[in-house]
């Protein structure tokens, strides 16, 4: 194994005998030593060592490299080696995809050249080399792309069958050797795809062949044509399923892959249309030469060819009746499928009327299984006729099927979610659940698929490296948990720690999340929507303390408490509060456990600071903080109206009275408001 750049870069072994070079320096120094470098013993397989200095530290430059794992190429490349691709790397896959698309492209330009042929009104057949020439050179623009991909072939590096290093196989990117390999296997087939041969055929071949019939040169075309068509039509599956190996899927969603399936279908629509336009144009000059025939030796078939202008065939078109014959109604000749273009006089009219009658009767005759289609006794037109009804029904069930899955992939959530409802409604009805709980059952599920879309957010982070959900949790979580004023004096990891820890949580408008003197095991944090927190433990009969909860701020810190305290009890601290959801919420939540590791990061921070945040925005201690407020005011009044009456009395009262009692009241306003518990932020000293 080489000792250079990288460690697992493969060289020549016994098999694969290279010789390294050597600097002048090193040739200077073995000559001064009298020994020459021997190159015979530098080889990667030699057991027997090297003593030379060349030949044990070659540069990187000087190594002539054999194979190479994946994330080497690029290290080559800025080493100067020559340039390779990685057959499964993103720049061979993102090609695939682009050579995909060109022989989609080149698949619908193909057939184009099919009409290239019509007729005129004076009974003779001309060529459109103005559209040839536009069709020329868009097909020269896609035939670039096909050289394109011969080139990306030839330095394409492939794997090497007998290696298989922890479970991958290494890359040979010896090009002589990828050259071999292609050239043995799949070079010809896309040297075929990749020819000219329509460009050369109209503008080489089809000029010199001027004395020939003009069937003759029509037939021509319309073999160079078919005969490539048909190997660039099987190239674009093997494509396919390369890109599909490489990723996973065709496409990125599931509209795409349907629309993709919808494009074959309109393909084989419009190839079907463009040869029957040119059997249509077949079939009537068929009928011409029929009716020649009865006319000879006066008429010759030279003279349906539009540039055979002579005084004999004006003379001949003037007494022939050959435009009464070949008609559809006259009977003398059986058009069969293709008297519908005669009647439409479709072989004389513009290019975009040809083509858009003809890819609608492709694509009507392909959709209906070609029921409609009437032939005649002609074998060939026969034949058409059966491959458009085997081919409809083929493609016609693909297609359907394919956008079935494709659409289905879309739908299946909510399908998994109408099923789970399904069985919900069933087993309440079994257990004969009250109407206004099944009610509340209804809405959490149709809420839950609103806020998730029937995506399980815990599994999915699950399937992740830790790196990619640490980074997750953070985009989702930490502006949030930067909210809260208790956390927001907490350094970049703790809040990492916290925002790991959080789970999602879903809660209905009318859901009581805790009820006092419940026990808390969660803490939350909310994301959007509204709470409504209150509670009746006041110290007397008739209190009632309510606030509201929204979003960026926090309900449950009774449980903070708890974690906090160096010696917790047991059990999980109760309520003071009753907690109720006045709208949809959505929330973070912090479970017990995950709130003790949390929490015990908060004793290295600051007591001081962090006692006055928590206190200033929990709601149990504005509570207390309200209530002994209230009470110190009532002990007041009662004070004030004990010092008044004292003074209507005449001093009736003694001091000592009026003060015991005022103790009392003191004590007694006291001991009705129990104080929070305080949270211990301080640092524990080691023993």
């Amino acid at each position: 194994m080489a000792s250079g750049a990288s460690r697992n870069v493969r060289f020549q072994n016994d098999i694969e005998v290279q010789h390294f070079r050597t600097s002048p320096r090193e040739n200077l120094s073995s000559r001064k030593h009298g020994k020459g470098h021997d190159p015979k013993k530098c080889r990667l397989g030699f057991r027997g060592g090297c003593l030379d200095k060349a030949c044990r530290n070659p540069t990187l430059k000087d190594r002539v490299l054999s194979r190479a794992f994946s994330e080497e190429l690029e290290s080559l490349v800025h080493a100067g080696s020559r340039l390779f691709f990685d057959p499964r790397g993103h720049l061979i896959h993102l090609w695939n995809k682009i050579f995909l698309a060109a022989c989609l492209l080149s698949l619908f330009v193909d057939p184009l050249f099919l009409y290239l042929t019509g007729t005129q009104r004076n009974t003779c057949i001309e060529f459109k080399y103005p559209l040839a020439l536009t069709l020329s050179m868009i097909r020269s623009l896609l035939d670039l792309f096909y050289a394109a991909h011969i080139l990306f072939r030839f330095r394409t590096a492939f794997i090497a069958p007998s290696s298989r290093v922890f479970g991958r196989g290494e890359l040979v990117i010896q090009p002589y050797k990828i050259a071999r390999r292609y050239l043995g296997r799949t070079f010809w087939f896309d040297l075929v795809t990749a020819l000219p041969l329509p460009q050369f055929v109209i503008w080489i071949v089809v000029p010199r062949l001027n004395d020939s019939p003009t069937g003759n040169r029509k037939n021509i075309l319309r073999f160079s044509i078919i005969f490539q068509y048909l190997p660039r039509l099987f190239q674009i599956f093997p494509l396919s399923r390369q890109i599909v190996m490489a990723t996973g899927v065709m496409t990125e969603t599931a509209w795409a892959g349907a629309a993709y399936n919808l494009i074959l279908y309109m393909l084989a629509s419009h190839v079907l249309g463009a040869l029957w336009y040119l059997f249509s144009v077949q079939r009537q000059e068929s009928c011409w030469r029929e009716a020649c025939l009865l006319e000879s030796p006066a008429c010759q078939t030279m003279f349906f060819d539009c540039k055979a202008v002579s005084s004999n065939r004006t003379i001949w078109y003037e007494l022939s009746n050959i435009t009464s014959l070949c008609t559809t109604g006259s009977g003398f000749y059986p058009f069969g499928i293709y008297a519908e273009a005669l009647d439409a006089k479709l072989t004389s009219s513009s290019f975009t009327q040809k083509y858009f009658y003809c890819f609608w009767w492709g694509l009507k005759n392909l959709s209906c299984l070609g029921q409609n289609l009437s032939t005649s006794l002609f074998i060939g037109e026969i034949a058409f006729a059966i491959v458009i009804g085997v081919l409809g029904l083929v493609l016609f069930g693909l297609l359907i099927g394919n956008m079935q899955s494709y659409l289905q992939a879309t739908m299946v959530r909510l399908e998994e979610w109408r099923s789970k409802r399904t069985d919900m409604e069933r087993w309440m009805h079994h257990r004969q659940i009250p109407q206004p709980l099944k009610q509340c059952v209804r809405r959490y599920h149709q809420y839950k698929w609103v806020a998730t879309r029937g995506v399980d957010e815990e599994a999915l982070l699950k399937d992740l490296p830790m790196d990619i959900r640490r980074d997750i949790k953070r985009h989702l979580c930490l502006d949030l948990v930067r909210r809260v004023p208790l956390f927001d004096e907490m350094d970049e990891r703790m809040l990492e720690a916290i925002c790991e820890r959080l789970r999602p949580a879903l809660y209905t408008r009318g859901t009581r999340l805790v009820r006092e003197l419940d026990t808390v095991d969660s803490m939350l944090f909310i994301i959007r929507g509204y709470l409504d927190s209150y509670t009746t433990q006041g110290g007397r009969s008739g209190f009632f303390n309510s606030c509201r909860i929204g979003a960026g701020e926090f309900c449950g810190e009774e449980l903070l408490t708890w974690a906090l305290d160096p010696r917790p009890a047991a059990s999980l601290p109760l309520s003071t509060r009753t907690v109720r959801a006045v709208s949809e919420v959505e929330a973070f939540a912090l479970v017990a456990d995950d709130l003790r590791f949390v929490a015990s990061q908060f004793r290295r921070l600051h007591s001081a600071q962090i006692r006055h945040r928590f206190r200033f925005y929990s709601h149990q201690w504005r509570t207390w903080a309200a209530c002994f407020i209230q009470a110190a005011w009532r002990r007041h009044k009662r004070r004030r109206a004990s010092m008044e009456i004292r003074v209507r009395e005449g001093g009736g009262v003694r001091a000592g009275g009026s003060l015991r009692r005022s103790r009392r009241h003191s004590i007694d306003g006291k001991a009705l408001i129990k104080k929070p518990m305080e949270p211990d932020f301080t640092v524990q000293e080691e023993d």
